[in-house]
């Protein structure tokens, strides 16, 4: 599997209430529609789990230029191409990752607890389905 050049592809887990509303907060900031998201759960996203070795993560991926991001790195990536004052955040880049990530995974292992779970995953609205793969 490849995505397109003009296009990079975020997978999410698909039930995390948190994660669901990250991805409606790209979606509404993405103005060039450069990404494309697609649930970890969901066959597309599992398919890119086993490309790309992924299956001890459970957040955010970001595959782009044929490389997958994870963690920090990932959600800095996608702050940077969102423009504005949201690449502001991209100066966190040159915090080593281990110490990033450190912050990230402690977040992320507590998702669920602070903000909820979905039985399933998110359908998407019929205006915001074409962004999705």
């Amino acid at each position: 599997m490849s995505n397109s050049e003009n296009n990079a592809i975020v997978l999410f887990d698909g039930v995390c209430n948190f994660c669901n509303g990250s991805v409606n907060f790209v979606i509404a900031r993405d103005r060039k529609n450069y990404f494309k998201f697609t649930p970890l759960q969901s066959e597309i996203g599992q398919k890119y789990v086993r490309q790309f070795d992924l299956s001890d993560i459970d957040s955010v991926v970001l595959v782009e230029n044929g490389q997958a991001l994870t963690h920090s790195t990932a959600a800095l990536r996608i702050a940077r191409q969102l423009g504005g004052v949201w690449s502001l955040f991209y100066v966190f880049i040159v915090v080593p990752a281990f110490i990033r990530d450190f912050f990230y995974k402690l977040f992320a292992k507590n998702r669920y607890r602070l903000f909820g779970r979905q039985e399933a995953c998110m359908i998407p609205t019929p205006e915001i389905r074409k962004k999705f793969l």
